[in-house]
């Protein structure tokens, strides 16, 4: 059964930096892609960086040059890095990961950034 568990959430102030965990109860190469989306209040889930099998990232650009994602195989994590926190980055965050046309989700870590 594939399971992923976020975790790493928490409160920030504008300009700080949180570290995202994404640990995956399978060999992370198994999945085409790994993606994190996040979910603000009142608002859409909407996509924020993914990474696929062979590395290649694909960024968001309200992320852009902000947020890095990157992964340890031996871990099967994936990890968001999020620099420069804004307030319009308050969500719960999700990672996601597809198998051609099969998603699993997570259930989410909570990030708050204050003003």
């Amino acid at each position: 059964q594939v399971q992923l568990v976020e975790s790493g959430g928490g409160l920030v102030q504008t300009g700080g930096s949180l570290t995202l965990s994404c640990a995956v109860s399978i060999n992370i190469f198994e999945f085409n892609v790994i993606n994190w989306f996040r979910q603000a209040p009142g608002k859409e889930r909407e996509f924020v960086v993914s990474i696929n099998v062979g590395g290649r990232t694909n960024y968001a650009d309200s992320v852009k040059d902000r947020f890095t994602i990157y992964r340890d195989g031996s871990k099967n994590t994936v990890y968001l890095r999020m620099n420069s926190l804004k307030p319009e980055d308050t969500a719960v965050y999700y990672c996601r990961a597809d198998i051609l046309s099969r998603y699993y989700w997570g259930q989410g870590t909570q990030v708050t950034v204050s003003s």
